[in-house]
């Protein structure tokens, strides 16, 4: 089916906003907004004709506009790390928009847009100067623009340097996976460290407690001894008391006194 007057403009546009994208843009820029919102519009009037494109082609169009929105979107962020992460859910397009095209734009801007978070995360993180990133970055898009005539060489050059910045990236995320690891390690061993203790403290809280009932018996026992042996005593001395007195009547009636 050919395509509508609509969905000529629509790709046109799109194409544009791929460019736009993927320059490096001026805080105050407003343009690439703009051809956002006329694609949306764009896009919605072309799902209300009855002539649209197959299903997949405008699934597809719906993909590359939510990227570049999204991405836009993520540029509003304060700071680099929310930045970052917003891209990490952003989904390119999967097809080129026009026949020029080797590899999508969406896609190119996506490993561009993620390298460039990477790499102020990452000089944030290590304290570096990120002008070395961003001089190397933009000299080799005002090298990709003076070999502009050469669509193979520049896809080449381009191709490299994406590489070269997922390279960055994967050697990033290793580091901080390593960090991870080594901090989730720790914290176990810290953990392991504190539920011994825990077993150990209560471990000797039961021993202090069954300490304290074996000496509060003791003394109990000990009370009740003390009591029986003050009993015996007693008796004993009353009996050793009246046996004297008894003996000593005895004594003055069998010896009476001498006159």
């Amino acid at each position: 089916m050919a395509a509508t007057r609509l969905e000529l403009n629509l790709m046109r546009l799109l194409s544009r906003c791929e460019a736009l994208a993927a320059e490096r843009r001026d805080p105050e820029e407003w343009r690439l907004e703009k051809y956002v919102a006329a694609l949306e519009d764009m896009l919605r009037e072309l799902k209300k004709q009855s002539s649209k494109p197959a299903p997949e082609l405008m699934n597809e169009y719906s993909r590359k506009v939510d990227f570049l929105k999204g991405l836009l979107e993520a540029e509003k962020l304060s700071s680099s790390t929310e930045k970052a992460l917003a891209n990490q859910f952003l989904a390119p397009g999967r097809t080129p928009t026009t026949a020029k095209e080797r590899t999508p734009a969406t896609k190119r801007v996506h490993l561009q847009t993620k390298a460039r978070c990477t790499g102020k995360m990452r000089s944030e993180l290590l304290g570096t100067d990120p002008l070395a990133a961003n001089d190397f970055e933009e000299f080799t898009v005002r090298k990709r623009k003076g070999l502009a005539a050469d669509e193979k060489q520049s896809a080449v050059e381009l191709d490299a340097v994406l590489q070269h910045h997922q390279d960055m990236q994967e050697k990033l995320a290793e580091e901080m996976l390593s960090l991870a690891r080594s901090l989730k390690n720790n914290t176990l061993a810290a953990q392991n460290v504190i539920k011994q203790d825990n077993q150990t403290l209560s471990h000797s809280l039961r021993m202090a407690d069954q300490n304290f009932e074996k000496l509060k018996d003791e003394s109990d026992r000990l009370e009740q001894h003390a009591k029986k042996s003050v009993n015996w005593l007693l008796w004993i001395m009353l009996i050793v008391v009246c046996f004297i007195f008894i003996s000593m009547i005895l004594f003055i009636r069998i010896f009476p006194k001498l006159k």
